[in-house]
């Protein structure tokens, strides 16, 4: 009994539709082996992908997969198809039956009502059989094994010479081919002193093995101040408990820091004594980039949803603040002095606009007018732009690539891009200096290049300054929104959040490279334009000033009161009928009303309850052809779903010029 402890018992499969069946059938065989259940075929076909049976009672008729149909199945897979398979019949004991149940694979027919005895004595036999053969494979792999284990120890017996030296030679060139070090050190040593090392350890550290010997302080001095404490505390404890797992920063030769992973374990002689530590220390320098590029993405990424989010309940109150302003300065007669403090106030609210442009250019929500940008033109307008703000003490020195690559940008925002990045250069040479400015050609393939990046031909430019560079703590959080290095006042902390979020949306990147004291070089990817992609759009025309058309009744839907107010107020300017509601369920009823007056449903995108798609909708179930338009703090019109083709959209804030253009676009006047 007790060599058979670890043995499992065999198992029996019974597939049959009738729960009695299965009872009487389970109890019948509880103590010829483990007794498995299934209800139909699917089931049973699903018991046999997760382990071996000895035999399976297997019911003819069944809903769903029948008899004949699962011991097909069975056979034809070749993981099931030796199992032997009894067919259970309350009926079809004709010849026909019977041979169509063999061809199916069926070693035995037990007939309805089944008999105990003789179904326990049929079972038996195919449970001792299944048994005997398992038992026989385990000794034949168990001889076969002796015998593999003879085999190998005579052949390294007459070769063990030649063998030893191959596994040295292979030993030694794997092991120097991969970014790990072995070593061996004695248990009394006061840091660290290993007595062997092998690997590259020269290529690991840019240290010989001689130069650690020689300088036994050498490794705890070059430990990363942030992680001495704690290594030392590892190394204390390894002397204690006889192991050592830990990960550290360790300044290496040419005074960079690499991330290493250090492990032992306390190897010990025959009778137990404990003899020296034996560990690895393994580069896990670009594991650390991976996971906090990893990092730094979920961390922009969640960032851009809340800076969305925030961006667009600016908009509604920059609307409101806009128009508002608007409708003063077109109505009320003020006093030269009383329009110079409205202008000002005018000029926070378009500065408090460009803000959220900023912060929905990080998020990568604004939209963008992508085109053909041609280098040498954008040459031109940055310098010019930037030749007075840099001041006398900074001048800039451009380098274009020859070939005539053209990016694909929205024009604007990569000029907008580079200017942000000119000034975090000069900010960065306070005793002046030169800005290097290039623009080189890139192709990335399948392999890729830098992180995010799809294969294809790129448009590199390259923003150098030999300033006092970037810390590297703060490398990966400069592009961070209002994270800024600079004193209090002297800097928002968008620029670059900015310029990243311009550059993802555009289908590229952003890649920073700094040392302190040396200098930082900004590299802005972006794809290369296509030969068949046209030049920059020219500017629409100035809807406003054309002639004005006929006065429309416009039914306007916006929660927010001051928005409404304030859109209100520039439809009665531009001379129409204004018909207010405050949430859609109001505007239905109001349109319901006047139905045959109304020309025109102007709606907010973002109400409670109803949406601005849902307020077109069921307007248009009551007047199937009204023109719509939709105003919304939202960046990106093209995430509005289910909006009709000929529904437009107008992003807030919006000019009085704005509106009317954009009801000239959806009213066709």
């Amino acid at each position: 009994m007790g060599a058979n402890q670890g043995i499992e018992r065999p198992r029996v499969l019974v597939v049959d539709d009738d729960e009695r069946n299965l009872l009487a059938i389970e109890t019948v065989l509880e103590e010829v082996g483990e007794v498995v259940v299934a209800r139909s075929g699917e089931e049973a076909l699903r018991h046999l992908l997760r382990g071996e049976f000895a035999v399976i009672l297997l019911d003819v008729y069944m809903p769903g997969l029948d008899g004949y149909e699962t011991a097909q199945i069975i056979r034809q897979r070749e993981q099931t198809r030796g199992i032997p398979i009894c067919f259970l019949s309350a009926v079809n004991k004709e010849a026909e039956h019977l041979m169509r149940g063999y061809a199916m694979g069926a070693v035995d027919y037990v007939f309805k009502p089944v008999d105990p005895v003789i179904l326990r004595s049929k079972v038996a036999v195919f449970v001792d059989l299944f048994a005997k053969t398992k038992e026989i494979e385990r000794k034949a792999k168990a001889e076969q094994e002796l015998l593999d284990a003879n085999l190998r120890a005579n052949a390294e017996l007459l070769q063990a010479e030649q063998e030893l030296r191959r596994a040295e030679q292979r030993q030694a060139a794997i092991i120097q081919s991969l970014p790990i070090i072995l070593y061996l050190e004695p248990l009394t040593c006061t840091t660290r002193c290993p007595h062997f090392v092998s690997g590259d350890f020269e290529a690991m550290t840019g240290y010989r093995f001689a130069d650690v010997l020689e300088q036994p302080k050498l490794w705890a001095a070059r430990l990363h101040p942030d992680d001495r404490v704690r290594v030392l505390a590892a190394i204390a404890e390894r002397d204690r408990a006889g192991r050592l797992s830990v990960e550290y920063r360790w300044q290496v030769a040419d005074g960079s820091y690499k991330h290493f992973h250090d492990q032992a374990v306390l190897l010990r002689d025959s009778d137990g004594s404990p003899l020296e530590f034996a560990g690895t220390l393994t580069d896990v320098s670009e594991r650390k980039l991976l996971e906090s590029q990893l990092v730094q993405a979920q961390r922009m990424d969640a960032l851009g949803k809340l800076t969305g989010g925030i961006a667009h309940d600016f908009n509604n109150l920059l609307a409101a603040v806009l128009g508002g302003i608007g409708l003063i300065e077109r109505r009320a007669g003020l006093a030269d002095d009383h329009l110079k403090v409205l202008t000002m106030t005018k000029r926070a609210a378009d500065q408090g606009s460009e803000l959220v442009g900023r912060l929905l250019a990080f998020a990568r929500q604004q939209q963008l007018q992508p085109s053909r940008v041609d280098i040498a033109a954008l040459h031109r307008g940055v310098n010019d732009l930037m030749t007075h703000t840099l001041g006398g003490r900074v001048e800039l020195e451009w380098s274009l690539a020859e070939a005539g690559w053209a990016a694909f940008a929205d024009a604007s925002q990569l000029e907008l891009a580079l200017m942000n990045l000119i000034i975090n250069a000069r900010d960065a040479m306070p005793n002046g200096g030169t800005i290097r400015i290039a623009a080189a050609h890139q192709s990335v393939g399948e392999r890729g290049g830098p992180a995010g990046l799809d294969a294809g031909d790129y448009v590199v430019f390259s923003v150098i300054d030999r300033g006092t560079g970037i810390a590297p703590e703060h490398l990966e959080k400069v592009l961070e929104p209002f994270f800024t290095t600079k004193e209090v006042g002297k800097g928002t902390g968008l620029g670059l959040s900015m310029v990243y979020g311009f550059a993802q949306q555009s289908g590229g990147t952003i890649r920073l490279e700094s040392r302190l004291g040396e200098g930082t070089t900004a590299q802005l990817w972006l794809p290369r334009a296509g030969e068949d992609e046209g030049g920059e759009a020219d500017s629409a025309p100035e809807l406003a000033n054309q002639p004005a058309g006929r006065t429309l009744t416009v039914l306007l839907v916006d929660d927010h009161p001051e928005v409404r107010a304030t859109t209100a107020g520039m439809l009665v300017d531009l001379g129409h009928q204004v018909i207010e509601a405050s949430q859609g369920s109001e505007a239905i009823a109001a349109l319901t009303a006047n139905e045959g007056t109304v020309d025109l449903l102007v709606s907010d995108y973002a109400m409670p309850h109803l949406s601005g798609c849902d307020v077109v909708r069921l307007a248009r179930e009551v007047r199937s052809e009204l023109p719509a338009l939709l105003i919304t703090g939202y960046a990106n019109a093209d995430e509005i779903g289910e909006r009709p083709d000929d529904v437009a959209v107008l992003g807030k804030p919006f000019t009085l010029a704005e509106l009317a253009g954009a009801m000239r676009k959806v009213t066709g006047d």
